[in-house]
């Protein structure tokens, strides 16, 4: 039962990050016939960041190059990778094997980026994203595996 509820925990993490990147998604979508550089512009000077700077220059830069096709294929992206959360976290959440199949592998994918970000620099956010993948796809396959002795101890 332990197992289950730690694979609920799993399908609510999943629902929200669908639901945060269905949300920037919108956000993106309200930005179309607007001038984003002028809005990043606004935004850099009301934070009172120097423009010169790498980090406000690289979203003033960014932000120079959004275009309403672009923002289109943004929203696009986002409504589809929301949706994938979506079904992830209803299957975990139905306790569907497909569901652990899959969340085994979509989280499996991350590692290799992860451990290559951490090789370039060692911050926080890499490392969290690291140790919560592999305990999810450790999860994944340790329910996997749970599910694959009881069926062969019933001969499925």
């Amino acid at each position: 039962m332990r197992l289950a509820n730690t694979i609920r925990a799993v399908a609510v993490c999943e629902a929200a990050k669908g639901a945060v990147v269905l949300l920037a998604g919108f956000g993106a979508l309200s930005l179309i016939h607007h001038d984003v550089q002028r809005g990043a512009e606004r935004l850099v000077g009301h934070l009172h960041l120097n423009p010169a700077k790498h980090y406000p220059h690289v979203f003033l830069d960014t932000a120079a190059h959004f275009t309403d096709s672009r923002l289109w294929l943004l929203t696009t992206l986002a409504a589809v990778y929301a949706l994938i959360r979506f079904v992830e976290a209803y299957g975990l959440w139905r306790a569907r094997r497909w569901a652990e199949w899959f969340a085994a592998v979509s989280g499996g994918i991350y590692i290799p980026f992860e451990m290559y970000a951490l090789s370039q620099r060692i911050t926080f956010l890499p490392l969290a994203a690291l140790v919560a993948n592999m305990l999810i796809v450790g999860l994944m396959i340790d329910a996997l595996l749970r599910a694959h002795s009881t069926d062969a101890a019933r001969g499925v």
